[in-house]
C-alpha cells in the first residue's frame, strides 16, 4: 500500500467533513458515483465512438457511453430527433474550446462575458488559449444595476457580429434569458451556445430556465455545453449538446481533433448522476439549493454587506466586502474564514479597482452545504458566523 499517498486522502476527506464548503462549483458526489470512479472502467482503451472505435473490446464500454447519453437527453427533455450529446470532453474548458474550434474559424468573434464580471476564462479571456486563437467581443453588466443589460447587448452583436455569442457565467447571481439571446444571436447570425456548467443541476430540477426550449417549444441554443460536477452534482466532467445537424462537426472535434480515448470510469459516473438528477429527491434539493441561497444573502444585507445585484436568483452571490468601510480584501476574507473552518473563494465584483489576485469580494455558493442537508435555519445560523468572521 502507498501509505504516503493514502494518508493524504484520508486527511482531504477528513478536512471535507469537518468544513463547511461554499464553494459554487464544488460538491459531495454519492458513494455509487465513487464506485463507478474507481472501477475497472479505467483500465480500458476506447478512442471512437460507440460502434466505431479503434481498439477492441469495447462491448459494454459502447454500452454504458451509449445508455449515459440516452440518459442526458431524457434528464434535460430534449428530443433525439432534434438534440445529440457528446459525453466525451474532460472538463468543462475541453469542452469549450471544443465547439469553438468546429464552428469558428481561427482569428473570428467570440462574444462571451468578461471574466472580471463574472465570466469565464474559456469564453475567450486574453490569457486562455480561446483569447489567442479567437477574438473576445466581450460584454458586462450594467453599472447602476449590476446585471446584464440585454439592449447593450443587441448594440454590441450588431455591432461587432461575432461568429459565435455565449450565454453563461460562473459568477453571475441573476436567471439568464435564453430567449433574448437568441433574438441577439438571430440579429447578427451568430451561433448561440449556452455555457450552462454552473446551473445545470437547477435547470434539470426545473428552478431555472432552460437553454435548450422556450415556453412554446421553440429550440433556443445551437449548442450548450455543462461541466457535470457542480450542481448536477455527479463526477469532474462535460457534456456537449447539440442541434442535429451540429452534431457531426462536434464530435470531430472532440475526436479525434482535441481528445484521444475517452476516460470511461467518468463516463459511467456521469450515467450514475444522471439517474440521480431524475429523482424527486434531486428536484428537491435544488429548490433548497436556491431558498439557502437566497436566505443567505439577505442575512449578509441585512449586516450591511453589499450583495453585487442586490441578491440572487440562482446557486451563489458575490459578497463586496472591501466597500460600505467593511475594509477587507476578498483574500483576505477568504483567509479568515478558511481559519474557521468555512470555504469559499475569493472574486471581482462589476468594475473592480482590485486586482484579480486580491479582488473586492468573495463568491459564496450552497449546492454542497445544501447536499449535507442544510435548511433556511442553519443557513442563518452560518451567516450569523460568516458576518462575526469578517467584521
Amino acid at each position: 500500500m502507498d501509505k504516503e499517498i493514502f494518508n493524504l486522502i484520508k486527511k482531504e476527506e477528513e478536512r471535507q467533513k469537518k468544513q463547511i464548503n461554499l464553494i459554487a462549483s464544488e460538491n459531495f458526489v454519492s458513494q455509487e458515483i465513487l464506485t463507478a470512479l474507481g472501477s475497472v472502467l479505467t483500465n480500458k482503451y476506447s478512442e471512437g465512438y460507440a460502434g466505431k472505435r479503434y481498439y477492441a473490446g469495447n462491448e459494454f464500454i459502447d454500452k454504458i457511453e451509449t445508455l449515459c447519453i440516452k440518459r442526458a437527453l431524457k434528464l434535460f427533455g430534449l428530443n433525439e430527433n432534434e438534440w445529440s450529446v457528446n459525453v466525451q470532453p474532460y472538463s468543462g474548458s475541453p469542452a469549450n474550446l471544443a465547439v469553438y474550434s468546429a464552428l469558428v474559424p481561427l482569428s473570428e468573434k467570440i462574444m462571451g462575458m468578461r471574466l472580471d464580471m463574472g465570466g469565464h476564462l474559456t469564453h475567450g479571456h486574453s490569457v486562455s488559449f480561446t483569447g489567442k486563437a479567437w477574438k473576445q467581443v466581450p460584454y458586462g453588466v450594467s453599472k447602476e444595476t449590476e446585471m446584464l443589460d440585454y439592449n447593450e447587448l443587441m448594440e454590441i452583436a450588431k455591432r461587432e457580429k461575432p461568429k459565435l455569442i455565449i450565454a453563461g457565467a460562473s459568477a453571475y447571481s441573476r436567471i439568464i434569458d435564453f430567449e433574448k439571446f437568441r433574438e441577439i444571436a438571430d440579429a447578427c447570425h451568430a451561433y448561440l451556445m449556452a455555457d450552462m456548467a454552473h446551473i445545470a443541476g437547477l435547470i434539470a430540477g426545473g428552478v431555472h430556465p432552460s437553454p435548450f426550449y422556450s415556453k412554446g417549444g421553440k429550440i433556443l441554443a445551437d449548442i450548450v455545453t455543462t461541466t457535470t460536477h457542480k450542481t448536477l452534482r455527479g463526477p469532474r466532467g462535460a457534456m456537449i449538446f447539440s442541434r442535429k445537424e451540429l452534431a457531426e462537426k462536434i464530435d470531430k472535434a472532440v475526436f479525434p481533433s482535441l481528445q484521444g480515448g475517452p476516460h470511461n470510469h467518468q463516463t459511467a459516473a456521469i450515467a450514475v448522476s444522471l439517474k440521480e438528477a431524475m429523482s424527486r429527491d434531486f428536484k428537491k434539493y435544488t429548490a433548497q439549493i436556491l431558498k439557502n441561497a437566497k436566505v443567505f444573502a439577505e442575512e449578509l444585507k441585512k449586516a450591511g454587506f453589499h450583495i453585487v445585484s442586490g441578491g440572487t436568483d440562482n446557486h451563489l452571490f458575490i459578497v463586496d466586502v472591501w466597500r460600505e468601510g467593511k475594509g477587507i480584501s476578498g483574500k483576505d476574507a477568504q483567509d479568515r474564514l478558511e481559519k474557521e473552518g468555512i470555504i469559499v473563494s475569493r472574486s471581482t465584483i462589476p468594475y473592480d479597482t482590485r486586482k484579480p489576485y486580491d479582488p473586492s469580494g468573495i463568491r459564496i455558493g450552497t449546492p454542497a452545504v445544501s447536499t449535507r442537508g442544510f435548511k433556511e435555519k442553519n443557513i442563518i445560523k452560518l451567516a450569523k458566523k460568516v458576518i462575526d468572521i469578517l467584521q
